[in-house]
């Protein structure tokens, strides 16, 4: 996009920053903010790893406490193996949903979209209630094994690796999907066709064509959802046991209960180098640079040979599964065989939230499901309740503040990166995104200790800064979005006609773009009104949120006025994101 020229007639009285030709000036806002409240808490945080507690001086005691404590290496071990399964869980179930709904018309597959997307804006709280009710001993599938009589005796589903397993990877697949979605609906299906017009098996051609062309957004997908898994803590702290016990959830105890900054610092170091390790690894396999755009460039040397003979391993054995299978189903049952696995994929998703809401209504004194019969009672103690009333409003009042700040900054660097040319836009625009990428344990930790010094922890405030540095990436994402087909040419004919730059942007470009913005606003609300690890850390215990009061009375005892809480959560954020996806579609 070309810059728009400033009109002559009317310009000599503007400042001279209004009449630069470069937009960039309007990513300056978001860039100080993030610099001041992302880049250097989280700096300073990782310096305290080689700080000595008790002079400041530099010192590696933390680091090899790490390295000669079997406990450390162990969580750090388990952490790692959570991590990765996840990741390939997340893709390998993930993948066939994301093929079959880019193979969709564009209005289906927005519709069965919002399968997806429900999923993963909902609060992490309330699909982990969710599972704990599913997977417990007297939950949904162990009282239906026991009532078919194929168990005699409820299985141990929670607090193992496997109630962790499904929670996890419950909760990334969404994230899996959207971020392999985009890139598979820009393949040409003409290029698999042709490839088997030239001799290639279905097979062959799915794997060395079709896949190989995804794998862009398929690293992208497994590094997103590696590192997001690396700093969980919700749900091992629910649904599994000591054995399962994560890097986050000793940060947290080192911070909270120790207060060893230190240490804390060396661990959320490592988490970092772990996740640029992960970065590093997949960008020399798959020869893809997914940190500078996701970008396709070809690797060289044993790597990227090694990368290439996975894929056609993995083109042999599926053209022998597909021969198998057409032994035994036949053709038919091949192309039936996709669309059953997306079904119950999007039922994987969507149901065990849904479990929730019947139990929200039940008039027992406890969980159980089926619920014995049905009442208000819970959805009064809660709207009876001065804490959770105060802890709802205050989640909606950081909510609204945060959406606004995080809309304008947000917005403004959307702006700006379209409507500039410099080799500086792809580090900008990475360095926006960059909160969505680091652990939000090490940004909530980072946080705390800046705050605790600036005297902003228990208050509002502090909750919305981080919430906005939580919710700005999404904000640019979304206006970014609109932005790519939006006509410049209406701002260059409105500067033509002696508008200058804040006229033009606020009579011209804002009220066309409207819609997006309203979309970015209200994925920014979600964002902080679900958030949970920043309330944690800044809220003291005394500015309490939603989500905040959820987890302390989650830790205390399940009861069923979490239940309806946990309905009440569910119905804002999909009348919400319902809202923003109309808006966004509408732009």
């Amino acid at each position: 996009m070309s810059a728009v020229p400033a009109a002559p007639a009317r310009s000599g009285g503007m400042p001279a920053w209004l009449r630069r030709p470069n937009a960039l000036w309007l990513a300056v806002p978001g860039l100080i903010f993030l610099a001041v409240f992302f880049a250097y808490p989280v700096g300073e945080l990782l310096s305290l790893g080689l700080r000595n507690p008790q002079g400041g001086a530099f010192s590696l005691a933390a680091f090899q406490r790490i390295a000669s404590t079997d406990v450390y290496l162990r969580v750090l071990g388990i952490t790692f193996k959570i991590a990765g399964n996840t990741a390939l869980w997340s893709l390998l179930l993930g993948y066939p949903l994301a093929y079959w709904l880019a193979r969709m018309p564009d209005l289906f597959r927005g519709r069965m979209l919002l399968f997806v997307m429900v999923p993963f804006w909902t609060s992490y709280l309330v699909k982990t209630f969710a599972w704990m009710i599913v997977l417990g001993r007297s939950g949904v599938i162990n009282n239906l094994l026991m009532g078919s009589g194929v168990s005699d005796q409820p299985l141990e589903l929670l607090h193992n690796e496997f109630g962790v397993m499904v929670g996890m990877v419950h909760a990334m697949v969404p994230l899996a999907v959207m971020t392999m979605l985009p890139v598979m609906i820009n393949i040409d299906g003409r290029l698999v066709q042709a490839a088997q017009t030239l001799g290639a098996s279905p097979s062959h051609a799915f794997w060395l064509v079709y896949f190989k062309l995804s794998l862009p957004g398929v690293a992208a997908a497994g590094l997103l959802v590696f590192i997001s898994s690396l700093g969980f803590f919700i749900v091992p702290a629910f649904l599994g046991g000591r054995r399962e016990t994560m890097l986050a959830q000793l940060i947290i105890t080192q911070v909270q209960e120790l207060l060893n900054w230190s240490f804390a610092g060396a661990l959320a170091a490592m988490m970092l180098a772990t996740a640029l390790i992960a970065c590093w690894i997949y960008d020399r396999l798959f020869g893809i640079s997914t940190i500078s755009g996701g970008e396709a460039q070809e690797g060289k040397g044993r790597i990227r040979d090694l990368g290439l003979a996975i894929l056609a391993l993995l083109a042999r054995a599926s053209g022998l599964v597909a021969d198998t299978s057409r032994k035994l189903i036949g053709k038919a049952g091949n192309r039936v065989l996709l669309p059953v696995f997306a079904w119950l994929m999007i039922a994987f998703l969507v149901l065990p939230t849904l479990l929730v809401i019947p139990l929200g209504f039940t008039s027992s004194q406890f969980l159980e499901f089926p619920p014995p019969g049905y009442s208000l009672q819970w959805f009064e103690t809660y709207f009876s309740s001065p804490l959770w009333i105060q802890a709802t409003i205050r989640s909606f009042l950081v909510a609204t503040a945060t959406a606004f700040a995080a809309t304008c900054i947000g917005g403004f660097a959307a702006l700006a990166l379209a409507h500039s040319r410099t080799r500086w836009g792809g580090l900008i625009f990475a360095f926006f995104l960059a909160p969505m990428i680091v652990p939000r344990i090490v940004i909530a930790v980072g946080l705390f200790y800046l705050f605790a010094k600036l005297g902003l922890v228990a208050t509002d405030l502090g909750l919305v800064i981080g919430h906005t540095v939580l919710a700005i990436p999404f904000a640019l994402v979304t206006v970014s979005a609109i932005l790519k087909t939006y006509d410049v040419r209406l701002d260059q004919a409105a500067a033509t006609l002696g508008a200058n730059r804040v006229r033009t942007l606020t009579s011209v470009t804002i009220p066309l773009v409207k819609g997006g913005l309203i979309a970015a606003f209200l994925f920014a609300f979600i964002t902080s009104f679900d958030e949970l690890t920043i309330a944690i850390f800044v809220s003291g215990g005394i500015k309490t949120t939603l989500p905040k009061q959820m987890w302390d009375d989650m830790i205390l005892q399940l009861n069923p006025t979490l239940a309806a809480v946990s309905v009440v959560v569910f119905v804002i954020v999909t009348v919400l994101l319902l809202l923003a996806e109309r808006f966004r579609r509408v732009s």
